[in-house]
């Protein structure tokens, strides 16, 4: 069995405003195992990006626990590389910020740039590369400072369906051979199938988990595979009408 690196008990989240309180997520109850890539999809305005923070240690749950066991890394909706850094230089932030710009973490950091086909690029800019490759640098740079949990707030939704298509690709190839754990955020049920080992579908605000689904397409972890697969269309019905129940 393998060890749980995340977990949340009964958590409970109120903001509070001038207006009065908004209770954010309440008995929200969920666990992620080592290795594990694990989706959550919920209506709109449910709260999931605040769920990220608090997994994130960002935000302090009003009740309840969160228990982190290591590192995360965050990536967000667009790749946020800074225009006037290098590929390079931007691979290295997140180290810099950590003072942990060692010669073998920038031997590390060119060795996945290379890895994933970035290595002719490290002297260029954002502006001169493609979407789905600035996504993919970003990745990169997330996975630089290895971190345990990698969390994914929606990273795909700034870009077009075809370049979508081909970045879903390559983040669950870097994530799944880097033996990394994965937290993704979507509101795309097509992309939480093709990607995940489990789906957790959200209630409405307050949040809760309404439904857990482990997908079972054997040892297929191929996102277009899966879309291809015929269980693909049986597990999107289902989740559709979970969503919108």
């Amino acid at each position: 069995m393998k060890d749980t690196i995340l977990s949340f008990e009964d958590v409970k989240l109120i903001y509070h405003t001038v207006r009065g309180e908004t209770v954010a997520t309440e008995g929200l109850t969920f666990s992620v195992e080592e290795g594990e890539f694990v989706a959550i999809i919920g209506p709109s305005g449910c709260g999931k990006s605040t769920l990220l923070s608090l997994a994130a240690g960002l935000l302090t749950p009003s009740e309840g626990t969160v228990v982190r066991r290591g590192s995360v890394g965050y990536m967000l909706q667009r790749d946020e590389l800074f225009p006037w850094r290098t590929i390079e230089k931007n691979l290295f932030l997140p180290l810099e910020v950590k003072k942990k710009l060692t010669p073998d973490a920038k031997r590390r950091a060119r060795a996945l740039a290379e890895k994933y086909g970035l290595g002719d690029f490290l002297q260029s800019y954002p502006a001169q590369l493609s979407g789905g490759m600035r996504q993919r640098a970003a990745l990169i740079r997330t996975l630089a400072a290895e971190p345990d949990v990698l969390l994914l707030d929606e990273p795909f939704s700034a870009l077009d369906y075809q370049t979508r298509l081909n970045v879903t690709q390559d983040v669950s190839e870097i994530i799944r051979s880097e033996g990394k754990t994965a937290l993704l955020i979507t509101h795309d049920i097509s992309e939480a199938i093709s990607l995940a080992d489990r789906v957790i579908v959200l209630t409405g605000r307050p949040a809760r988990v309404a439904h857990v689904h482990t997908l079972d397409f054997g040892a297929v972890t191929d996102p277009l595979r899966r879309r291809e697969n015929g269980q693909f269309s049986g597990w999107f019905e289902l989740l559709w009408k979970e969503l919108n129940a």
